[in-house]
C-alpha cells in the first residue's frame, strides 16, 4: 500500500508542483477550496503555534502597506535573525535561516526527515507529529511550556482540517512530511511553529494550494506569500505572486526590492520573469547614465549590475563605463581588500574589456583597485580580441551572447571603437580603422553624426566624426568624414592625411581625399561628398561601399612636424 501511495505522490513520478508549468492548463487546476479546512474532506489536522517576532521585526505584516515598510521589517529581520543565530549556538538544534526570509521554528526537536526530496536550496526542518485538540483558534496558558527552546513565546495556535494528498501535490515540503516513512508520518497530527507575521501569508499560502486562487493584490502581501511559498516549496504560488508583482507598476524601489531578495527565492525558475523584469525597468531607466549620475551612484550593487549588464546602455565608450565601476567602487567600499573582491567578482564581469581602448587597458594593468591575477587575464583576453579577425570576432560575440557577462558583444556606443596601428619611425605615423553598420549610418540621416573615441599620435588626441549632411552647395544629403584634434592649447601640428574606403567589387581600400592640416586644439578638417555621390546612392543596395551590410573606412595620418607658437603667430 505504501508504495501505491509514493507512486502517487513521488515528485520523481508525478508532476508534482516544483516542476509545474507555466502553460495556460495551469489555470485549469482543479478547485477544491470547498475541501480547504473541511474535517469531511481531509485525513489530517495541522496545529500551527504562533510566537512572537523578535523584537527587531515589526509586530504584524498587516504593519506593511508600502514597499518601503516591508523592506524595513527585512532589514530589521535581518538584524534581529543575526542576534538569534548566536543564541542558537548554544542551543540543541538550530533554528531554520533561508536567507532572511521569515523564519520557522518546528517544536520538540525530533528527528529530521529523509535528504534527498526538497529543493536543495532549502535546508533540513525538524517535523514533529504530537497529539492534538479540536480544529479552530486556542488560546495559549502562559505556562512554560509554551516557551520555545530559544526563547520565542506562543502566543496562539490555529489548527486546521488538511488533506495530505493535496498539499504532497503542490509541496515537496508536505509530501516529504507526509510520506517519510518514519511513526510520525502516519500520525493524524502535525505540528508547525511560525512568527506572528508570517501567519497572514501562509493562511493565504494554504488556501492556494486549495483552490489556486489569493485574495491579496498588494505588493507586501504578495511578497510575503512569495516568501512563505518558497519556504514551503509551492512553486505554482511562487509564479502567480511571480506574475501578479510584474503586474504592478515598476519603480526604482520596487525594481532593486525584488533583485534583494533571499537568494533561495532569486533562484527559483518561477521569479526568473520577476527578477528579469526589474533588470530591464533598471537597464531602461538608467541607460543613459549620464543624466541620472548622482541618483545611479547611489543605487546598490544590484542596480548597478543590472544597468551595466545591458546591451543598450548609452556611454561613449566602454572606457566610460569602467570609469564609472572603478568610481561607484570607491564610493561604496572603502576598504581595498573588499573593493578588489567587488571588482574582480561582481562589476568587473560586466565590463567589456574587449571594447575598451588599448590606452585604458594600460591602465588596468597599473590600477590597484583590481587584483594582479584578474587585470592581467582580462586585459590579455582582450588584446586577443582585438587581433583577432573580424569573422573570429562575431563567433566570439555569438559564443558570448547567452553568457550573463556578454563580454564579447558590443554595446551601442555613442563613440564608435576603432583599430589603431601606429608607427614611430620613419615618421610618427598611424592609421585608424573605422566600421560603421549599415543601420548606423542610416540612423545618422538627415543630420546625425557619429564620433570615435579618441586615438593618440605624437602624443596628441585625435578623433573621427561620419556626418550626414549637406553637400557644398546644399542641395543634397551626402556622407562626410572629418579628423579633428581633441586638445586645446598652444601646441599645433601640422598633418598630412588621407581617407579610403573598401570599395566593391576589390574589396580593397581606395583612396578618397587627402589634404594636409596644420592642427590646433578642437579643430576639424575633413570632406563633405566623401564619395562624391548623393545620400539616397550612397544608401542604396547596391551601394559599392557597403561590404555585408558594414562601410569599412581608413584614416592615414602622418605628423610633418610642430609649427612653434611663435612662428604661427608672427605669419
Amino acid at each position: 500500500m505504501r508504495d501505491s501511495c509514493q507512486d502517487l505522490f513521488d515528485p520523481s513520478a508525478t508532476v508534482m508542483d516544483s516542476s509545474y508549468s507555466s502553460s495556460p492548463s495551469a489555470s485549469r487546476d482543479p478547485d477544491f477550496g470547498f475541501a480547504f479546512n473541511d474535517s469531511n474532506f481531509s485525513d489530517r489536522i495541522l496545529r500551527i503555534e504562533i510566537v512572537s517576532d523578535s523584537a527587531e521585526a515589526v509586530p504584524e505584516a498587516d504593519d506593511c502597506k508600502t514597499l518601503a515598510d516591508w523592506a524595513l521589517r527585512k532589514s530589521k529581520r535581518r538584524r534581529g535573525d543575526i542576534a538569534k543565530k548566536e543564541n542558537d549556538m548554544y542551543h540543541s538544534f538550530a533554528a531554520l535561516d533561508i536567507n532572511n526570509c521569515p523564519e520557522e521554528q518546528i517544536l520538540d526537536g525530533q528527528p529530521e526527515a529523509e535528504d534527498g526530496m526538497g529543493n536543495e536550496n532549502h535546508d533540513e526542518e525538524e517535523i514533529p507529529m504530537i497529539e492534538d485538540s479540536p480544529s479552530g483558534d486556542e488560546a495559549v496558558n502562559s505556562d512554560d511550556s509554551n516557551w520555545s527552546e530559544d526563547g520565542s513565546k506562543v502566543i496562539r495556535v490555529k489548527t486546521l482540517h488538511i488533506s495530505s494528498p493535496i498539499l504532497a501535490a503542490k509541496s515537496p515540503f508536505f509530501y516529504k512530511l507526509f510520506s517519510n516513512g518514519m511513526m510520525e508520518s502516519e500520525q493524524r497530527h502535525v505540528t508547525l511553529r511560525i512568527n506572528a507575521s508570517e501567519e497572514a501569508a501562509l493562511m493565504e499560502l494554504l488556501n492556494f494550494m486549495y483552490s489556486t486562487k489569493l485574495s491579496i493584490n498588494t505588493a507586501p502581501a504578495l511578497l510575503d506569500v512569495l516568501m512563505a511559498a518558497d519556504k514551503f516549496e509551492v512553486a505554482s504560488c511562487m509564479r502567480h505572486c511571480s506574475r501578479a508583482l510584474r503586474s504592478l507598476p515598476m519603480t526604482p524601489e520596487s525594481a532593486l526590492l525584488y533583485l534583494d531578495l533571499p537568494s533561495s527565492v532569486l533562484m527559483a525558475d518561477a521569479v526568473q520573469p520577476l527578477t528579469d523584469a526589474a533588470k530591464q525597468f533598471l537597464a531602461v531607466r538608467y541607460k543613459d547614465i549620464s543624466k541620472f549620475q548622482d541618483e545611479v551612484m547611489n543605487l546598490p550593487l544590484t542596480g548597478i549590475e543590472a544597468i551595466l549588464s545591458s546591451d543598450d546602455l548609452q556611454v561613449a565608450s566602454e572606457d566610460a563605463v569602467y570609469d564609472f565601476a572603478l568610481k561607484w567602487a570607491r564610493t561604496h567600499y572603502q576598504k581595498l581588500e573588499e573593493r578588489q573582491v567587488i571588482l574582480c567578482t561582481r562589476l568587473g564581469r560586466y565590463i567589456r574589456f574587449p571594447y575598451m581602448t588599448s590606452r585604458k587597458l594600460r591602465k588596468v594593468l597599473t590600477c590597484n583597485d583590481f587584483d594582479q591575477e584578474f587585470a592581467t587575464k582580462v586585459v590579455l583576453d582582450a588584446l586577443f580580441f582585438k587581433a583577432d579577425a573580424p569573422h573570429r570576432q562575431r563567433i566570439h560575440a555569438v559564443e558570448e551572447s547567452s553568457s550573463s557577462s556578454r563580454r564579447f558583444v558590443e554595446r551601442t556606443y555613442k563613440y564608435r571603437p576603432v583599430k589603431v596601428v601606429e608607427f614611430e619611425l620613419p615618421r610618427q605615423q598611424c592609421l585608424v580603422y573605422l566600421d560603421l553598420k549599415r543601420e548606423e549610418c542610416s540612423n545618422l540621416f538627415p543630420s546625425g553624426r557619429v564620433y570615435s573615441p579618441a586615438f593618440h599620435l605624437g602624443g596628441q588626441g585625435f578623433f573621427l566624426s561620419a556626418h550626414c549632411n549637406m553637400d557644398q552647395g546644399s542641395s543634397f544629403h551626402c556622407f562626410g568624414l572629418f579628423l579633428g584634434m581633441q586638445e586645446k592649447g598652444s601646441v599645433s601640428f601640422a598633418v598630412d592625411y588621407e581617407f579610403a574606403a573598401r570599395s566593391k567589387p576589390t574589396e580593397e581600400y581606395v583612396s578618397k581625399y587627402k589634404g594636409n592640416y596644420t592642427f590646433t586644439g578642437g579643430k576639424a578638417v575633413g570632406y563633405r561628398n566623401l564619395f562624391s555621390i548623393p545620400w539616397t546612392s550612397f544608401m542604396a543596395e547596391d551601394s559599392l561601399y557597403f561590404i555585408n551590410d558594414t562601410l569599412h573606412l581608413r584614416a592615414e595620418l602622418t605628423i610633418k612636424r610642430e609649427v612653434p607658437s611663435s612662428q604661427r603667430g608672427s605669419s
